[in-house]
């Protein structure tokens, strides 16, 4: 016999609470096999595939595109039908793999089955009850004493609403553990609205599925019993009150914090009650960082990015101050100096900004990050980055340069300790070697974490990477 089994939005990771429904991947009616992605959805992180771990025909789909889901809110539906005598049963396991590549390693438990409902009492040749006086009555007509409350109703099985007979009262419901026989989206908002709990009816559908009808009857019969019961005298009208002018703003565009932009503004609000941050800058010549850079892509090989001699010099800076390179364990009181330098950048793209993560850059040569930063950067572009790669900076390089401006006071990618930001390099008149000359200017600005480190410590880090800017030949001490 087929089941109907639910099939909810799962655990993305890396704290995530919801996500977006980009496109379905599935019909209601298709044929589904275990682990096939059937939802693509959008979290503030990524865009991935969702696999459904049960193999059947889709019943039910709940959401549309372009709206958001919270985990654990139900996707999709699937009518699973009994094994052959030589299946081997995975089809009614599934498979555990919650999503792609972060699937789990075993599958879960037997999920227990939607037991069927009773056999109707009108169907095996005996006669119903008595005659259907009203909702909530019982069988001889009379009212049932100590009926529950509305969220307890439970239709009688097999007895449609509007219909002139009642069966006897069904056994107490049986759906408190597993899927809810339920694959109507509208059934569902029909309960949730009204405050009733699916689990505590029985259906009047094949298999004992619950149609609208059942949850209408039940609505029905609680507001019934509630009408019957004496009410208590009205209280005497609230003397009259002076209108209450609002205070909300006019109205307008609203748009909702959601996505990439509802987790920008969390991290960024977080970093700012958490991380008492400070900021200082210095302008610094760069014209012979340029000037180098020009002759090792002149020498042949792959091109070399600005970028990623900003992101050596960064590492090597880091060795130097490795205070900066850390984090803040409040509850133990303790600043954590890291090891390895994992650099985040700041990448904007058509779905906002991103800060995709360089693992273990100290390690990396200028060749190595110039590809990676390339990589990362397409990524980001399509919306293909895995939550992996968007987490565990322990620093973060911000070239605000490329929007065409001088200089910011960058904001800390908490849980990190501080971010260098590059202004956009131009000629400006600037004194070189006793005389003014036209050099190619660029403004550096470091926000660092007050509780790790002091000025003097931030000082000495900015400095540092300013040397290596207008003197590149720093960085051979450290090569």
């Amino acid at each position: 016999m087929a089941q109907v089994l639910e099939f909810k939005l799962p655990d993305l990771g890396e704290g995530l609470t919801e996500a977006e429904i980009v496109r379905w991947l599935v019909e209601v009616g298709d044929v589904v096999a275990i682990d096939q992605p059937v939802v693509e959805v959008e979290t503030a992180k990524a865009m991935v595939e969702v696999p459904c771990p049960y193999g059947g025909v889709v019943t039910a789909r709940f959401g549309e595109e372009g709206s958001e889901l919270p985990v654990g809110a139900p996707l999709l539906t699937v009518a699973v039908g009994a094994p052959s005598p030589d299946a081997s049963g995975e089809d009614s396991e599934g498979s555990g793999n919650v999503l792609v590549g972060y699937g789990t390693s075993e599958a879960p438990a037997r999920r227990r089955r939607v037991r069927p409902a009773a056999p109707n009492a009108g169907t095996n040749g005996a006669p119903s009850g008595g005659t259907h006086t009203g909702p909530g009555a019982a069988p001889n007509g009379a009212p049932r004493a100590g009926a529950p409350h509305a969220e307890r109703v439970a239709r009688p099985v097999g007895t449609a609403a509007g219909h002139g007979t009642e069966a006897p009262p069904a056994a107490e419901p049986v759906h408190k553990d597993g899927p809810v026989p339920v694959i109507s989206p509208l059934v569902r908002r029909l309960a949730r609205e009204n405050g009733l709990d699916l689990r505590e009816l029985h259906g009047s559908g094949p298999d004992g599925l619950i149609l609208r009808a059942d949850v209408e009857y039940a609505l029905r019969a609680a507001e019934t019993r509630r009408t019957a019961q004496p009410t208590a005298p009205a209280p005497a009208p609230a003397p009259a009150q002076s209108p209450i002018r609002s205070s909300a703003p006019a109205a307008g565009i609203r748009v909702p914090l959601k996505g990439v932009r509802g987790a920008v503004a969390d991290k960024l609000s977080r970093s700012r009650r958490e991380i008492p941050d400070a900021t200082c800058w210095v302008d610094a010549d760069a014209t012979e960082l340029m000037r180098a850079r020009t002759a090792m892509n002149a020498a042949g090989g792959p091109k070399i990015s600005l970028l990623a001699l900003l992101a050596r010099i960064c590492t090597a800076a880091l060795a130097r101050f490795p205070e900066l390179n850390s984090t803040v364990d409040m509850e133990a009181r303790e600043v954590v100096q890291l090891e390895q330098v994992h650099l985040g950048f700041a990448a904007q793209t058509e779905r906002g900004l991103v800060v995709p993560v360089v693992r273990d850059a100290h390690a990396r040569d200028a060749e190595s990050l110039t590809a990676e930063f390339a990589r990362l950067t397409e990524a980001a572009r399509a919306g293909t980055l895995t939550p992996a790669e968007l987490t565990g900076g322990t620093f973060t390089l911000n070239n605000y340069g490329v929007f065409g401006v001088d200089g910011s006071t960058p904001i800390i990618n908490h849980p990190e300790a501080a971010m260098l930001g590059v202004g956009r390099i131009i000629p400006k008149p600037w004194v070189h070697e006793g005389e003014l000359a036209v050099r190619q200017v660029v403004e550096l600005a470091l926000t660092f974490d007050h509780r790790v480190c002091d000025g003097g410590t931030a000082g000495g880090f900015l400095r540092h990477v300013a040397d290596c800017v207008e003197n590149p030949a720093v960085l051979l001490r450290t090569l």
